[in-house]
């Protein structure tokens, strides 16, 4: 039976954590490790700058900031008044996140110092008050933008963050999930995966706009009791690199992307060949893991990759790999025991057998997507939510088998093809475009626009990837772009993506 979690929240758990052995390692950052007291004073030093800046009780505040000490406080700031963080990729376009601070009606922005320059003035133009704090949670003198913070609408305060998905029409659709949907989900994962005890240190290195890095990056280590070694951004990995060594990361959940580039770099001598020697499991998600990535992690580190499965709507983790003794390679492994589960046809029927899409319930699951009724009634049904994706369920194991949506899964990211579509209809060359997904070797799929021109127009590839650098986050742009004449159509006239799809791979086939 799922367990109870309304009602409960993650700041009097973490502050408990934190009373305890204060003196014990909580954080490493930029060579140096940071006690328990040395968070619990950053936290109380953001929540007194949060309480002066006139943050409340229900309302949501915006974090655009490279993984660094603060982020973290800054969430346990904001729960200990009541509100919520919505964090968000600072690249992800200024047209995108203008809808997206539309839609969150956030009570200000706060930005690292670094990017706070480039951004700040857009968003300030468009009414949005901004701080800007450093990475140990100074934040500085900002009096002018004080006047815009914003007096928004309340939510309830079991709501804790604020995930952000474009949506598959193009449009911002967020995700609330609360203080209970965040603890099942750090309890289920540490009660299933085996290797994990206290006195474990987490790679805190996905972004933490990301699911993967905010809940099991940031969130579970607090929750857990268990040390964690911040770094800002992966690139370049020899910043990973560097924490992985000194502190003794032992534990690491990232994207197959991130594990293949850290590999490449042990393979070509940019790393110590024993750099996973202290390791006691790695494990992926977000993306699907090739055996080219399992064969290289047992040649190069000695251990394998173990695969795990999750949504942003489940917070995020629903099936893991407990164990390398019964892990099962091409799996994502057993289900969390607090989720139900059932399959269904792609009408929403009871599937026959052991295959169907995947529906779930339990408390990591969010109730509704944030002022989008419509969506919310397409994938939460009494409880339950469709994740999109058709499975196979064998031994209580979980395979993937597709995704039931156009979803492009770049290196862990979601990428949605009318999100890119829109802004590529959007050039005068271009007549129609469209976005699928192709076989990557390290990123797992990028994303190929096929396009037709307006008559008499002149333009080129570069040209057109170049002009999505200008309007979107860098993991949505095409790598590539073709130039066709006319899309292969339905009967219905609906443009085949799938046809698309299946000539890309039938041409990679050939090579």
């Amino acid at each position: 039976m799922a367990s109870d979690t309304k009602g409960l929240r993650l700041e009097a758990i973490i502050d408990g954590r934190l009373s305890v052995e204060a003196s014990a390692r909580c954080f490493w950052w930029e060579g140096k490790w940071y006690s328990k007291i040395d968070f619990s004073r950053l936290t109380d030093k953001i929540e007194t700058a949060l309480r002066e800046f006139g943050f409340k009780k229900g309302q949501r505040i915006i974090v655009m900031m490279a993984n660094c000490p603060a982020f973290p406080a800054l969430s346990l700031a904001a729960w200990r008044i009541g509100g919520a963080v919505v964090p968000l990729n600072v690249k992800s376009g200024t047209a995108s996140l203008v809808r997206t601070l539309e839609l969150i009606e956030p009570y200000a922005v706060i930005l690292s110092e670094t990017g706070y320059g480039d951004i700040a003035p857009v968003l300030l133009e468009h009414g949005f008050g901004c701080l800007a704090c450093g990475p140990m949670g100074d934040f500085s003198d900002l009096d002018s933008s004080r006047a815009m913070f914003r007096e928004s609408s309340i939510l309830t305060p079991d709501i804790a963050v604020l995930f952000v998905t474009s949506g598959t029409t193009g449009l911002p659709k967020a995700v609330p999930l609360s203080h209970g949907n965040i603890y099942d989900n750090c309890v289920g994962m540490w009660d299933i995966v085996i290797p994990l005890e206290k006195g474990d240190v987490f790679l805190n290195v996905m972004p933490n706009f990301h699911t993967i890095g905010y809940t099991i990056g940031n969130i579970l280590p607090l929750v857990m009791d268990t040390a964690q070694a911040i770094v800002p951004a992966f690139m370049p990995p020899k910043n990973c690199v560097r924490a992985i060594s000194e502190a003794k990361v032992n534990i690491m959940f990232v994207v197959p992307a991130v594990a293949a580039y850290l590999l490449t770099a042990v393979e070509r001598g940019e790393a110590p060949k024993d750099l996973f020697s202290h390791f006691k499991i790695i494990i992926t998600g977000g993306d699907k893991l090739s055996d080219h990535l399992h064969d290289m992690a047992l040649r190069i580190a000695g251990i394998d990759l173990v695969e795990g499965y999750g949504l942003t709507e489940t917070s995020p983790a629903i099936a893991i790999n407990r164990d390398y003794a019964t892990h099962r390679r091409g799996t994502v492994g057993p289900f969390l025991k607090s989720y139900e589960w059932r399959l269904k046809t792609e009408k929403g029927e009871d599937a026959p057998g052991n295959e169907g899409v995947l529906w779930v319930r339990g408390p990591s699951v969010a109730e509704r997507y944030f002022r989008a009724p419509e969506a919310t009634a397409e994938r939460f049904i009494d409880g339950w939510f469709n994740t999109g994706d058709y499975v196979k369920v064998e031994d209580g194991y979980v395979t993937i088998l597709d995704r039931v949506t156009d979803i492009i899964i770049v290196g862990g990211f979601n990428v949605y093809p009318q999100e890119v579509e829109l802004i590529l209809n959007g050039h005068p060359a271009v007549r129609t475009a469209i976005v699928v997904g192709i076989t990557a070797k390290l990123s797992g799929q990028i994303p190929k626009a096929f396009v037709t021109k307006e008559p008499g127009v002149r333009v080129t590839e570069r040209e057109l990837i170049n002009y999505c650098k200008k309007h979107m986050a860098h993991y949505k742009v095409p790598r590539k772009v073709e130039f066709i004449d006319e899309f292969p159509i339905s009967p219905t006239g609906k443009i085949l993506r799938r046809t698309l799809r299946e000539r890309e791979r039938e041409n990679l086939g050939s090579k």
